[in-house]
């Protein structure tokens, strides 16, 4: 996982994050956004660009800015900052469309190897309705990260 990443901002909760995308398409502002679900300890992992005019995150607009993978990478990292802050946490993330969570999927399998130092990840198999620990070239339509237990969470050790 030692992947280029952009250098992102968070407020003092570490719930939000905002950075800016560097592309074919010129600087586009990102935000990711941890929402606590109605299931107490789990929050939602919400990801896109920044509407100024609803001042929301649109995770709909696909933004073809040719840095998708450093865009993937920066929102892994807020994970790290996210889980120091609240270690008892559940990350919940899945796509807006099918294709973005195949894209999360690859990146997870990608990367997996370096992600289960720190982290479980959980795929959610729809065949079946359950929950199993993510395996390599399954699809999955959601995932949930927890921490390890009793162990540190390392700094994140992606370049930026």
């Amino acid at each position: 996982m030692n992947q280029p990443k952009y250098l992102y901002k968070s407020e003092p909760l570490c719930k939000h994050f905002e950075f800016i995308s560097e592309g074919v398409k010129g600087k586009i502002r990102k935000m990711v956004e941890y929402t606590e679900t109605d299931a107490e300890g789990i929050y939602n992992l919400g990801f896109g660009d920044y509407d100024e005019k609803t001042k929301t995150i649109d995770d709909i607009n696909v933004t073809n800015n040719g840095d998708s993978q450093k865009v993937l990478a920066t929102v892994a990292s807020t994970i790290y900052s996210f889980i120091k802050k609240y270690p008892n946490a559940t990350i919940f993330a899945t796509g807006s469309t099918k294709a973005r969570t195949r894209l999360y999927r690859m990146g997870i399998s990608n990367n997996l190897e370096e992600i289960t130092k720190d982290f479980e990840v959980l795929g959610f198999q729809t065949d079946n309705e359950e929950w199993e620990n993510f395996v390599i070239g399954k699809e999955y339509a959601a995932f949930l990260i927890t921490k390890k237990q009793n162990n540190e969470i390392r700094q994140d050790t992606r370049t930026k």
